[in-house]
């Protein structure tokens, strides 16, 4: 393998989140596989022409590329480069995200089937955008999003206080101001409950709001606004609380959440997009209706109030994270890239010119 190509969002390095194709990049380094890397320019212009321009240039320093798919503009990029890579005979693979991705599909049905058509394959980091996007392709495979378990203590929570995080960015298809509404809720019955809130800003005045609804239902001394952090020290922060809440609208398979499996919190969700395919209601969380505050604060007492279902649904959402490790994922990544290298070169050897005899 000469090398493989990543085209996605590589933007930790300026303070905004860390994708999983970063996470790819750094694996695939450690196991000696040589990349090339676009794009890490903030601006989504730039970082568009810089993910064509490395496309083309650096031809000669891949023989594989693994594309990130979302909705949106970014579905243009995507299918942009693409359409390249076809041009330059190299195959590659679209890596589905995005909960938004099936309602796009369902309004641009015959565009998604023709770009997804175009890949040699197409992967879905969750059953649920399997599912959803096989219509548009009917061979879409699984590859799930991988986490890190040595970075995670496993601590089972068999007795849990009402200690509340919230993991996520600041952006209104988040609806981070459920769960300030949780906590109000929650103060007259768990005298002790505190929330931390974790997350960069999107910009969309979600943060504001948040803010705000603190200061209108005197919540400030439970409330705490942690800002961004590093992605390495999300372990640590979870580690140090009880209880994890996932007030999203909108969701595909959240890794905010799969993290929170590995750490051995009790997870309250939204029983959103791919949620409910990626946690059993009652066995690895508790699910809840979206934008339900008294159901999410009602989930959130039966962690605190009943001990044996904590420490049961704790035990059993760190045992399912166990088969998204690094240890397993890496190399169905490997063997994916193997094959395609392999069924290119075959490819390629039966159309090249006979030497006359």
């Amino acid at each position: 393998m000469r090398g493989v190509l990543l085209v996605g969002n590589f933007l930790s390095g300026s303070g905004l989140g860390r994708n999983v194709i970063e996470d790819l990049a750094d694996r695939l380094r450690l196991a000696d596989v040589p990349l090339v890397c676009a794009s890490t320019y903030g601006s989504r212009c730039l970082r568009g022409l810089d993910m064509l321009a490395t496309t083309i240039y650096r031809r000669r320093r891949y023989s594989v590329a693994v594309v990130d798919l979302f909705s949106g503009w970014a579905f243009a990029w995507g299918t942009t480069v693409s359409m390249l890579l076809r041009v330059l005979r190299c195959p590659h693979v679209f890596v589905l995200h995005g909960g938004g991705l099936p309602m796009f599909a369902s309004r641009h049905g015959r565009l998604v089937r023709w770009c997804l058509g175009m890949a040699s394959r197409v992967v879905a980091p969750s059953s649920f955008l399997q599912i959803q996007m096989r219509p548009y392709r009917s061979d879409v495979a699984l590859l799930p999003n991988p986490i890190d378990l040595t970075q995670f203590r496993c601590k089972v929570r068999s007795s849990v206080a009402p200690r509340l995080v919230w993991v996520r960015a600041f952006h209104s298809i988040y609806r981070p101001w459920l769960a300030v509404e949780v906590v109000a809720l929650l103060r007259a019955t768990c005298p002790g409950v505190q929330l931390t809130m974790i997350g960069p800003d999107k910009g969309d005045g979600s943060l504001a709001r948040t803010r705000q609804m603190v200061q209108e239902l005197g919540v400030s001394d439970r409330v705490t606004f942690v800002g961004p952090i590093p992605h390495a020290d999300v372990p640590k922060w979870l580690d140090s609380e009880a209880i994890f809440v996932n007030t999203t609208d909108v969701d595909n398979t959240p890794v905010s959440v799969m993290e929170a499996m590995a750490a051995g919190l009790c997870i309250v969700s939204t029983n959103v997009g791919g949620v409910p395919a990626l946690v059993q209601d009652g066995e690895e969380a508790l699910l809840v209706p979206p934008a339900d505050a008294p159901a999410m604060a009602a989930a959130v007492r039966r962690f605190v109030d009943d001990d044996e279902l904590a420490g049961r649904v704790s035990a059993a959402a760190r045992r399912k994270a166990e088969s998204w490790d690094w240890s397993v994922i890496l190399p169905r990544w490997l063997q994916l890239l193997g094959e395609l290298v392999a069924t290119d070169s075959l490819a390629a050897s039966r159309t090249a010119p006979r030497g006359r005899p």
